[in-house]
């Protein structure tokens, strides 16, 4: 399948004062081209239901090198794996620049759970939420 691709552009303060990206800003960067692959590509094809409660369960970030301010947009692909009962992963690769060849800067990995927010507790993914996210699985087929 598919890897989602998403451009997210720096803004000033994602520089510190050794004038590349900030470690923590990573983390944001990584958060908003999730939010446009499971709020606005999601909410295209006709699955809405992700803001109603989508929780992060757990994170990893490795840097590979650093980016240096001024490169823009910065590059994301995604790909989801493990889809369970009531959670997935999500795992990223953010390029140091726009274009197909740009190095991969950080690896990523998210964690994500289903939440009934007013219930309090764990839902199960829907029908439409879990072919949505097929969608983005490129986990190799298994041939046995």
């Amino acid at each position: 399948m598919a890897r989602y691709v998403a451009h997210v552009p720096l803004r000033w303060t994602d520089q510190d004062s050794y004038r590349h990206v900030n470690h923590a800003r990573t983390v944001t960067l990584l958060e908003e081209a999730r939010i446009g692959l499971l709020f606005t590509e999601a909410t295209a094809a006709g699955v809405g239901t992700f803001g109603s409660g989508l929780l992060v369960a757990g994170l990893e970030v490795d840097f590979r090198r650093q980016i240096p301010y001024g490169v823009e947009p910065l590059r994301v692909t995604m790909a989801v794996r493990q889809l369970r009962a009531a959670s997935f992963t999500i795992d990223y690769d953010l390029h140091g620049g726009a274009a197909p060849d740009s190095p991969v800067a950080a690896v990523g990995v998210t964690r994500m759970a289903m939440v009934d927010l007013d219930a309090g507790r764990p839902r199960r993914l829907t029908p439409e939420e879990r072919a949505f996210l097929q969608r983005w699985d490129d986990t190799p087929a298994v041939v046995s």
